[in-house]
């Protein structure tokens, strides 16, 4: 893994954090415990800060800057999809962006929100708590997350928790 110093940012990582070799960690970046974070993901914080809380996953080729001086944070239990960019926004609890989405600077995704594949949601745009916005730009759909999707994803957080768990013994390099 590529954890790096950038002049007096230091990243911490948490406990039971699996952190892919490819991937790089830059800078003030506070990664909680039991995430997993994929290959080619850059969690970059060299001139802002980015916080990310526990048991999220952030998915291959992720991108996770912040504006400088300004923050980046990700809470508790969040899946980010493959190649999705996160910047400068705020995304909570058991949120689920969708691969290739976009949450721009000052974005607000809300607990258990759902930003769909391929989405962008515009700077300072909120998507409010179980909600699901579509689109380019994003837009919200009348409908809201169900229990059944709560409790889908629920088991597919689990998965991800439990690769971070795996990852650092199963995975085994055959070829350089």
């Amino acid at each position: 893994m590529a954890i790096y110093q950038f002049e007096n940012r230091i990243p911490t990582i948490g406990q039971n954090t699996y952190v892919h070799p490819s991937a790089s960690v830059i800078g003030d970046v506070s990664i909680g415990e039991g995430c997993w974070i994929g290959p080619g993901a850059c969690i970059r914080g060299d001139y802002g800060r980015i916080t990310i809380g526990n048991c999220t996953s952030i998915e291959e080729n992720v991108v996770v800057h912040a504006r400088p001086d300004e923050q980046t944070v990700i809470g508790d239990w969040v899946t980010i999809g493959h190649a999705a960019v996160i910047h400068n926004a705020t995304i909570h609890d058991y949120a689920v962006i969708g691969m290739r989405a976009v949450v721009s600077d000052w974005a607000i995704v809300g607990v258990w929100s759902v930003v769909a594949e391929g989405a962008v949601v515009r700077q300072s745009q909120e998507v409010p708590g179980g909600k699901i916005a579509v689109g380019v730009p994003a837009r919200l759909l009348e409908k809201d997350v169900t229990a059944e999707y709560r409790a889908q994803w629920t088991h597919f957080k689990k998965i991800y928790v439990d690769l971070a768990r795996r990852y650092p013994d199963g995975l085994k390099l055959l070829r350089p």
